[in-house]
């Protein structure tokens, strides 16, 4: 904040002090030449002896506070760089140098207020992390040859100290060192690499975990964060909620079949006991008809349930869809890729007949129904369009959840299955409104597995 009031500037305190000692210069000369008026020289000479102490001594009156300020002000930079912010000056005179002085003690409170504010934060986010239920650990200089972290660990919070030393400090401690008393199957989740669910425990008291992992660099030196998420109570909770559903509609469609097998038998029975029997064969073709509705809708069920992993094999592509367009029609766009498709054959022909039969009871045209197989870099995408009425934003959100279904006799299993089976591939699937109308279920999957060759992944 700059000084009100009478203001004297450097330049004009050192002209008046220049203009002061000149002035005492001649004064002394011209008394000097009164007297010695015939030797000029002694008179020069004994001028230089009388002002040179006088003005010595007055300069260095002026500069020494100067050179005081500028001491002080080298020692508060060297406080801010070590990162104390608590030093300010102070300067008597009005002028530049106060002006100096004051927009330096200005950065120094804007520094100090940063300062406060930063540890403030600091102090939240470590509360924050601290009480999180997610167990967090940062390793520093771990090895990655075999995919394990092995490293130092710079940082625990403390549900990662509940979890792996019963709430004792782990930061110094080597990852490897905590690891040995750890579940084994953390240390096969952290050996695989990447992020992915794990069980701890015994069968009858088995924890889920998440395991999410991130690399960065900080300070010079790659870091790892390890994040380990409780998720056995959510997944309970997610379980029950699922069961429910599971019964509800299974109740209903056992219903839906049941009361009227019943009423039909009954008709059957009383029709023998009368003797009326021209109407049997119309009561048991119906009865069969329902019977066999039941039947797939049970095993619609079991197949969803007891999916088995994918044996993946080599298959060339025209062979699939041939065989493929031999169960539903469809249209094929574009050209087939050259390289041999590595999936589990049947899996994926049910996952794509499920999901061709749901383009042709979308409302399309059979000839507007079609699929897509593209190489698109290391991967393939396989497109089943159709133009039929679209799904909403609700229906599209929930459409590949097991169970939920917007036809009146779905069993929720055609789209939540073919889900299955493309996270089984290792792929995703995703669906779309398309343009002009009609929709777009996306299947990517990986375009060569892990290992060449029939395996099981």
């Amino acid at each position: 904040m700059k000084r009100t009031g009478f203001r004297l500037s450097l330049v004009t305190r050192w002209s008046a002090l220049v203009g002061t000692l000149l002035a005492l210069g001649m004064l002394i000369a011209l008394g000097l030449d009164h007297l010695f008026p015939e030797h000029p020289a002694l008179v020069f000479f004994t001028c230089l002896v009388a002002i040179v102490p006088i003005a010595i001594i007055t300069i260095r009156t002026q500069i020494q506070p100067i050179l005081s300020l500028f001491r002080a002000l080298e020692g508060t930079v060297a406080s801010y760089r070590d990162g104390d912010f608590s030093f300010s000056l102070h300067w008597p005179q009005n002028d530049e140098l106060a002006d100096l002085i004051a927009a330096h003690n200005d950065l120094g409170q804007v520094l100090r207020e940063q300062r406060l504010g930063l540890v403030q934060r600091e102090l939240l986010l470590d509360t924050m992390v601290q009480n999180t239920p997610v167990a967090m650990l940062l390793v520093t200089d771990f090895a990655t040859d075999t995919g394990t972290s092995a490293g130092t660990i710079v940082y625990a919070n403390l549900a990662a100290r509940q979890l792996l030393s019963e709430g004792r400090k782990l930061e110094g401690h080597q990852l490897g060192d905590i690891l040995e008393t750890a579940a084994p199957a953390l240390k096969e989740a952290l050996a695989r690499g990447g992020d992915g669910l794990f069980t701890a425990g015994e069968s009858e008291e088995e924890e889920v975990y998440h395991l999410a992992r991130s690399s960065f660099t900080l300070n010079g030196r790659r870091h790892e964060l390890l994040l380990l998420r409780h998720l056995t109570t959510e997944l309970r909770r997610q379980e029950v909620q699922t069961w429910k559903k599971v019964i509800r509609v299974i109740s209903h469609e056992l219903n839906n079949s049941l009361a009227p097998l019943a009423s039909l038998a009954h008709s059957g029975a009383e029709l023998v006991r009368r003797g009326q029997t021209e109407r049997l064969p119309q009561i048991l073709q119906t009865i069969g008809e329902r019977t066999r509705h039941l039947e797939t809708f049970i095993l619609g069920y079991a197949r969803f349930a007891k999916l088995p992993t994918p044996r993946l094999e080599a298959r060339p592509w025209d062979v699939f869809i041939d065989a493929l367009a031999g169960q539903v029609p469809f249209r094929l766009l574009g050209d087939l890729p050259q390289e041999p498709a590595w999936i589990d054959a049947p899996q994926m022909e049910q996952a794509l007949l499920n999901l061709l039969k749901n383009a042709h009871e979308s409302g399309s045209k059979p000839e507007d129904v079609a699929l897509q197989v593209r190489r698109v870099q290391d991967a393939l995408r396989i497109d089943v369009l159709d133009r039929g009425t679209g799904m909403s934003d609700a229906v599209l959100t929930n459409a590949l959840v097991p169970f939920y279904s917007t036809k009146r006799s779905g069993t929720g299993l055609g789209l939540a299955l073919a889900r299955e089976i493309a996270e089984a591939h290792g792929g995703r699937i995703s669906l779309s409104n398309r343009e002009g109308g009609g929709l777009a279920v996306t299947l990517i999957l990986p375009a060569l597995p892990a290992l060449s060759g029939p395996h099981t992944p």
